[in-house]
């Protein structure tokens, strides 16, 4: 049972870290800019349960989908993967922010894009999905998806206090500049993880 618990955990934590629901705090605050309080948390639930689909959709069909449809081997998504996280930890560290919006893109759009792919099943947690099973197995990888996803749900849903008291701290723009320095190095080791996996394909 404490293995379990444990495995449970330990899955949970990691695909937290790769959801990141920190960098959801700026996307969410500028849509109260736009929305009222209901639209934004309708717009917060829908995302939610769209990423899970989709990373359920993976856990059960993903290495089918990579390797029998695209002829894609993990190593190389993993890779990918990487790469776009690193990207866009990059930026965050640069720029100060996750994401710019574009003021084109309706309201009832956002739900699905950019907040449900690839802000919450972007490449990092499709990846996970693919390949945690082999590690945790599927139930567990299942049900801790569903849990990091309903902690990164609940932080947006207090995305517009934290957003006030982080920016009273002024605190804001160098959280999210230590986040996208984490969010780089996991990309990173992602990569460094998928390259050692193709080594040992040679």
């Amino acid at each position: 049972m404490d293995i379990l618990i444990k495995s449970i955990s330990d899955c949970t934590l990691a695909l937290i870290a790769l959801i990141n629901p920190i960098s959801k705090i700026f996307l969410i605050s500028s849509l109260r800019e736009n929305a009222s309080g209901s639209e934004v948390r309708r717009i917060i639930v829908k995302s939610s349960f769209v990423a899970i689909i989709i990373l359920l959709a993976f856990i059960f069909m993903g290495n089918f989908m990579l390797s029998k449809f695209f002829h894609i081997q993990i190593y190389a998504f993993k890779i990918a993967g990487g790469t776009v996280l690193f990207m866009r930890g990059l930026d965050a560290l640069n720029k100060g922010l996750f994401f710019e919006l574009n003021h084109k893109q309706k309201l009832e759009d956002m739900s699905i894009v950019p907040l449900a792919s690839p802000m919450i099943a972007g490449p990092a947690t499709i990846t996970a999905a693919v390949s945690f099973p082999a590690q945790y197995g599927i139930p567990v990888t299942s049900l801790s998806i569903i849990l990091a996803v309903c902690v990164n749900l609940l932080i947006m849903m207090l995305a517009p206090v934290i957003t006030t008291h982080l920016i009273k701290q002024n605190i804001m723009g160098a959280l999210i500049r230590i986040t996208g320095l984490i969010v780089a190095t996991i990309g990173i080791q992602m990569m460094l993880d998928g390259f050692r996996m193709f080594i040992k394909t040679l």
